[in-house]
């Protein structure tokens, strides 16, 4: 079976476009703060499952780490621990330097990880395993890497999060195949991670599922998410200037609100 492609699991795209620096991430993420209207926190969530997992773990790691929100939370979590964030973008790792300074920060690639088989407690791995176009090769090492008692928490988006916003950006005429295109999340999503994570030689031991919703107050506000957005073909004049996305936009469509949803997914692993 050929393996899934798209932009999250190009790696030219993923260490270019992407996450070379920390600016589309921070757009992203800002657009799509200030447009959630319902869900818990993902960072809460996650250090709240991993103190109902494991509250006594002493070495953990946040796979994936981005820009270190789940790093801080963890953290705080667990003081008393030795905590270390793991990237593959040293320009994120940077932005977890100045935030959480007291953490060790690795760059590297979660198919082969840095760090020493059995000797870790903890592992967290959020809204990253997408970006493989192997997860389970990835699941395995970090599998390698826990202690034989150790834990394991990943989480990931539903492979039709955003839905509604691909359907309107097809239908603005900006980018017409956006609706059929496959899912940025289409290798590790809600529906396949627990069957992706047995045949990586782990044990489901929970599972948690959050409806997230978001609704964009207006053209603009769409804008700035979609330009964000690597699965739309919207030309580099359009995905470098969200006012100029969003005159675009509202030539085609009514500027009212728009609202979409993405289910979030918490698995709780561990080592059989």
């Amino acid at each position: 079976m050929a393996t899934p492609t798209s932009p999250f699991t190009d790696r030219a795209i993923v260490r270019g476009q992407l996450y070379a620096t920390p600016d589309r991430l921070n757009d992203r993420t800002n657009a799509l703060r200030r447009a959630k209207i319902s869900g818990p926190n993902a960072a809460v969530t996650l250090a709240t499952l991993a103190a109902e997992t494991l509250p006594t773990a002493r070495r953990i790691i946040d796979i994936g780490c981005g820009q270190g929100t789940s790093t801080l939370h963890l953290a705080r979590q667990y003081p008393a621990a030795a905590v270390c964030a793991v990237d593959l973008s040293p320009a994120l790792l940077g932005v977890v330097r100045q935030r959480v300074p007291e953490c060790e920060q690795i760059a590297g690639d979660f198919h082969h990880l840095p760090i020493a088989s059995a000797s870790i407690d903890l592992a967290v791995a959020a809204f990253c395993l997408y970006h493989s176009p192997h997860p389970r090769r990835a699941l395995a090492d970090i599998a390698r890497c826990l202690h034989r008692d150790g834990r394991l928490i990943v989480a990931t988006k539903s492979a039709d999060s955003y839905r509604t916003i691909d359907i309107l950006m097809s239908r603005s005429g900006l980018d017409p195949e956006a609706s059929r295109r496959a899912s940025l999340y289409q290798t590790f999503h809600s529906a396949n991670a627990g069957v992706v994570a047995i045949t990586a030689a782990l044990r489901v031991l929970r599972r948690v599922d959050e409806v997230h919703t978001f609704r964009f107050a207006d053209l603009e506000h769409l804008a700035q998410y979609a330009a964000t957005n690597p699965n739309y073909h919207l030309g580099p004049e359009l995905t470098a200037d969200p006012a100029r996305l969003a005159a675009a936009l509202r030539e085609r469509l009514p500027d009212t609100t728009a609202t979409t949803t993405s289910t979030v997914t918490y698995l709780v692993l561990e080592r059989p």
